[in-house]
């Protein structure tokens, strides 16, 4: 494929209520696909941290398994904004693994 294996991580950030949060998303990829994935969230406002929560409670069940190019996240949990950064760190991450 046209990724690299290996573990990457990056920083998305995303327009929320309470300002500009972000999520710091580490994912594991063999042969493009992701083996793991492990979300960090850095809210500090409690409706974004509630969000942010719900949002890493199911990614692993949305994204584990996938092929990173055929990623569509945009709803998880309950949250809808937070996946606005997950993406931009999964393109981010995406650039670093190219082969």
């Amino acid at each position: 494929g046209p990724y690299t294996d290996g573990t990457y991580s990056a920083s998305g950030s995303y327009q929320a209520p309470s300002g500009t949060e972000s999520v710091d998303v580490t994912v594991t990829l063999k042969d493009d696909i992701i083996t793991d994935v492990t979300v960090v969230g850095g809210a500090t406002d409690p409706q974004a941290v509630k969000h942010q929560g719900e949002f890493i409670g199911g990614i692993a069940g949305v994204v584990v398994g996938k092929d990173i190019d055929s990623l569509q996240v945009d709803k998880v949990g309950g949250s809808s904004l937070t996946s606005g950064g997950f993406n931009k760190a999964i393109e981010e991450i995406k650039a670093g693994a190219v082969k």
